[in-house]
């Protein structure tokens, strides 16, 4: 087992694998840029180590940088988080050269499953389903309205070289697909240094369902169930479950997408955690998009219905262990959700609200995980991405997650910056969400009649806060037979004040 890790990433998945770490017996390093030297990440590691100016491309994203402070700090392994170098093959490769392992997937099979186009021949090859469209980039505007022509309307533009909803058109039309090609190879170009895009059949009103793998260095490779992660905006997933709602009662279709996913991983001869991701659509076919080569933001609630440390098993696999787990010892119990919290305005948008953090209060109760790397007097900075926190709750059924995840949310409180805290309160209560009756496009039909105006900022939350705890401390005071307190007088700071906040 590895003596000291060296986590090459920042907020909370950083604070995420420190912790496994720790309770694994290893040494932690972290590095920082100069707008993360006070993060929480920084903190809580055994050491740290400087890599340079805050933009990711002089710190974060330099491996030269990363693996000289692994030198420094004798570390014997990397683990890279997601993002940044999570899914950089040449990072892999330069780490073994160096002597460093690498915690995550063999360099081959990232550069197998990073291309869209290499990936969807391999899983059609492997016989994995795929969804119709070009076997590789189209060469320009005419090849891609012969290629829409043959496919039928409507058709995804997809960047070959990335995901994140970066260099994606939906086009319903022929006459919308020149303006909308260039203004995806554009996007490519800009996102990925890659400008090729290819076509794709639109699935009509999809549910995006991935299933996590764990593969061993030995050969062996298993499933943890699936995640719903059909909530998102611009293409980017914002709240994420365990089991999916699709698949309640459909035993059989279940079997065959997670043996799917299975066959995918073994077709690259995968290894360490991953996560095939698919497409289905209302009759429960499924087709596969693409895979992570990486652990996922969402990860959590598959730890919450399993009871499995993906962290710790990345790790195991990484030192060369055998996995512990058969396919039979898996055993999914319960619900589990995640909202992710970010530092943005959605009554703008989700405009990104960087800024310090004045106050903060984390909930808690049966079931309820916060995953942060935010505290009070933090500043979220603008440099990356706005991601301060994932909140999680598991419950024996769906509505006992939402219930518990409901609650939290009440109690959920953060100062000083805009954040989507009230916007998943209003989520988590829409009856077609509380249904089950979501996909892709769901988050964009709730915007358009969701009402954006303030409700409560951070010096009304102080102040519902205040009178909660009096009470608190009143009830306790009659039950112990003390006198109680009147209630403290309150009063906000500046008008201006009482509308910012989550």
């Amino acid at each position: 087992m590895f003596k000291k890790i060296l986590i090459a990433n920042r907020g909370e998945i950083a604070v995420r694998v420190i912790r496994a770490c720790r309770e694994m017996g290893i040494g932690t390093v972290a590095v920082f840029s100069d707008a993360d030297r006070t993060a929480l990440h920084v903190r809580m590691a055994d050491e740290a180590y400087r890599l340079g100016p805050a933009p990711a491309t002089e710190s974060y994203l330099r491996p030269d940088l990363v693996l000289e402070a692994a030198a420094r700090a004798g570390a014997g392994a990397v683990h890279p988080g997601y993002g940044f170098l999570s899914e950089n093959a040449g990072f892999a490769r330069e780490c073994a050269d160096a002597g460093i392992k690498f915690i995550g997937p063999p360099a081959k099979a990232i550069d197998q499953m990073g291309s869209k186009t290499a990936a969807r021949a391999l899983m059609q090859a492997a016989g994995v389903p795929v969804v119709p469209g070009t076997p590789g980039p189209v060469a320009d505007s005419a090849e891609a309205t012969a290629a829409a022509a043959e496919i039928g309307y409507p058709i995804m533009l997809k960047a070959s070289a990335g995901g994140g909803g970066k260099g994606m058109r939906l086009v319903a039309s022929a006459e919308e697909l020149p303006s909308a090609l260039s203004q995806a190879q554009s996007e490519a170009a800009s996102a990925f240094g890659d400008s090729a895009v290819y076509v794709e059949k639109a699935i009509v009103r999809p549910r995006h369902i991935e299933v996590q793998v764990l593969a061993d260095e030995h050969g062996q490779v298993i499933h943890l169930a699936e995640r719903e992660c059909s909530l998102q905006r611009r293409h980017q997933k914002i709240v994420e479950e365990a089991p999916a709602p699709l698949l309640e009662g459909y035993a059989q279709v279940r079997d065959r997408l997670t043996s799917a996913a299975v066959l995918a991983a073994k077709s690259v001869d995968y290894s360490n955690a991953g996560t095939i991701e698919f497409l289905m659509d209302a009759d429960r076919n499924f087709y596969f998009l693409e895979m992570n080569t990486r652990l996922q933001v969402e990860h959590p609630v598959t730890e919450l219905i399993t009871g499995i440390d993906l962290v710790k098993e990345q790790i195991r696999i990484a030192a060369g262990e055998k996995l512990r787990y058969d396919q039979d010892d898996v055993q999914v119990r319960g619900w589990a959700m995640e909202c992710r919290i970010y530092a943005e305005d959605p009554a703008t948008n989700f405009f990104p609200s960087p800024g310090k953090i004045t106050r903060l209060v984390r909930p808690s109760g049966p079931g309820v995980r916060v995953d942060s790397g935010a505290y009070p007097g933090w500043t979220v900075p603008i440099e990356y991405d706005p991601l301060i926190a994932k909140l999680s709750a598991w419950g024996p059924t769906r509505q006992e997650a939402i219930a518990r995840l409901s609650a939290a949310l009440q109690e959920y409180s953060i100062g000083g910056i805009r954040t989507t805290v009230g916007f998943f309160r209003d989520v988590l209560k829409d009856p077609a969400f509380l249904a089950g009756d979501i996909d892709t496009g769901f988050v964009g039909r709730f915007m358009e009649g969701w009402d954006r105006s303030p409700t409560l900022g951070p010096g009304l939350e102080a102040a519902a806060l205040a009178v909660a705890v009096e009470k608190f401390s009143n009830a306790e005071a009659k039950a112990a037979g003390r006198p109680t307190q009147a209630l403290s007088r309150w009063k906000s700071s500046s008008r201006s004040d009482s509308l910012r906040g989550s």
